[in-house]
């Protein structure tokens, strides 16, 4: 019987780096009171390291609807890019979405995961 794993090392960085950042955005997601989001960060990072393609597709589906509302508040307003706050908030499901959706990360998904 395998056990539940938090982090698998057999997976190419980009994925290992993307299920760290799910975990990072689903703390943060519990600070800032998004308890909902927060708990989908955690299930996807838990499911990728352990091989589930839902999971994986859940992580890709949640990290788009981010980048989505990334894009149209740049949208309503281009300002925001000379705003460091706003810059800085964005780096993070932005870098998690490029992770997530890489050639490598979506090969070894779609080779490996169940």
């Amino acid at each position: 019987m395998e056990t539940m794993r938090w982090t698998n090392q057999g997976h190419p960085q980009t994925l290992q780096t993307g299920v760290f950042l799910l975990y990072f955005n689903a703390v943060f997601g519990l600070l800032g009171g998004s308890f909902l989001f927060a708990i989908l960060y955690a299930a996807a990072g838990v499911g990728i390291a352990n091989d589930k393609r839902l999971a994986y597709f859940g992580a890709v589906g949640i990290t788009g609807i981010d980048v989505f509302f990334i894009a149209r508040r740049l949208l309503g307003d281009f300002g925001l890019l000379f705003d460091f706050r706003f810059l800085l908030g964005v780096i993070f499901p932005i870098a998690l979405f490029a992770l997530l959706v890489h050639p490598m990360s979506r090969n070894y998904q779609r080779s490996w995961f169940s």
